[in-house]
């Protein structure tokens, strides 16, 4: 048989694909699903019995949480990324480790074909194939639901046809969760001015109570969370755990779709929105101004290429080594109150921070220099405006 590899997240267009390639093509289907923190023991348990029941002759779960924070979710932090100053590339930043991560467990297994569930109509396809493409060009690509152009309401049919309970219900909102957020897609997401409804969130609103905490970070790094110290990964999930009891993180993102058309996607995700804020507020006290300009072009070009599935361009790992060098005295705490739908940055503490010179106070006094010195500084520095207003002054 035809060995093949299925990207398989248990979803609709995957089950659709692990039935239609194992019984209609003749493929033995070696499903794979890859764990960038959305999935819990016990959902994987359910995930290999359904891809049992599909048709796949293997499943296999690749834990790739670490992986994934090492090698995107923390250059990611250190550039303060947010696509369109709104969305922290929750699902285009996984889709680049799980690309990776199945290419490389099919040339393991010896596999001549890799299939995703991708439509001919989003991002995802070109993030997999690219990445497929280059490590992999030996290997074949199989997009069921792009080339036949299906819609939800086909695939559920033909699961049903063929003895597979999928209900509507289920599949009116996709949604995606990992470590760095969760995506949600609906009804509302394909129009310009329908919000999600509050239901189609997987976290509902418990806590209202505010509260005080404090992160800590150590060189850019979420090291400790009120003062337990962890690993960034756990730290992460705590924080997440934590402030979406107050549902905060929810949003819409809107952007440039890599194949040229808009579109719109819900996001939750409290612990990157809190962390790439807290993180950025404690830059503005640790770093130069222009060390600042520079992260703030760099970061947003580094989170345009990922998003578009250009991470194996060594321009991207240029970025990284970039990115971390400004991370050298990004360390300290940063205080943050948690109220329903909302957070608030309210101070830092740091050993590096530049507001602790001795040279003076912002608009109050200094004691580096005279009055004298401020006075030659500011003439000096209003010499070219006074140069150009001199020679253009009796000209339109």
């Amino acid at each position: 048989m035809k060995k093949l590899v299925l990207a398989y997240s248990g979803g609709l267009d995957t089950s659709y694909c692990a039935k239609h390639l194992s019984q209609d093509e003749g493929f033995e289907v070696h499903a794979v699903s890859v764990n960038t923190g959305g999935f819990s023991t016990e959902e994987i348990r359910k995930i290999h019995n359904k891809a049992l029941e599909l048709g796949a002759t293997t499943y296999t779960s690749l834990d790739a949480v670490s992986t994934f924070y090492e090698k995107v979710v923390k250059y990611l932090i250190f550039g303060n990324v947010l696509k369109n100053n709104t969305y922290p590339l929750s699902v285009s930043a996984e889709r680049i480790v799980q690309a990776i991560e199945i290419v490389n467990y099919a040339k393991k297994i010896g596999a001549q074909y890799i299939a995703h569930g991708s439509t001919g109509a989003g991002n995802d396809q070109v993030r997999f194939d690219m990445i497929f493409q280059i490590i992999a060009p030996e290997i074949k690509i199989i997009t069921p639901i792009r080339d036949n152009q299906l819609s939800r309401e086909a695939e559920i049919e033909y699961l049903q046809k063929n003895g597979i309970e999928y209900s509507w219900e289920k599949a009116k909102y996709s949604i995606n969760r990992g470590l760095w957020g969760t995506s949600v897609g609906g009804t509302e997401t394909l129009t310009s001015h329908q919000p999600l409804p509050d239901s189609a969130y997987p976290s509902q609103l418990q806590d209202q109570e505010p509260k005080k905490i404090k992160l800590t970070f150590n060189k850019g790094e979420l090291v400790a969370i009120d003062g337990t110290k962890d690993s960034p990964v756990n730290n992460i999930k705590a924080l997440n755990a934590l402030a979406s009891k107050y549902a905060i993180g929810r949003d819409i993102h809107v952007g440039d779709t890599i194949i040229g058309i808009k579109g719109r996607v819900g996001f939750e995700a409290p612990a990157p929105l809190i962390i790439i804020k807290a993180h950025h507020l404690l830059e503005k006290h640790t770093l130069g101004k222009w060390q600042q300009y520079q992260k703030e072009m760099l970061g947003n070009f580094y989170g345009m290429l990922l998003h578009e599935g250009n991470y194996l361009d060594e321009v991207m790992r240029n970025i990284e080594a970039f990115l971390t060098d400004t991370q050298k005295n990004v360390s300290g705490d940063v205080f943050v109150g948690l109220y329903p739908h909302r957070f608030q940055l309210e101070g830092i503490s740091s050993k590096h921070d530049l507001m602790n010179a001795s040279f003076g106070s912002y608009g109050e006094m200094n004691k580096g220099w005279t009055a004298e010195d401020a006075k030659g500084f500011i003439k000096l520095l209003s010499t070219p405006g006074k140069i150009y207003n001199h020679v253009n002054r009796n000209h339109d």
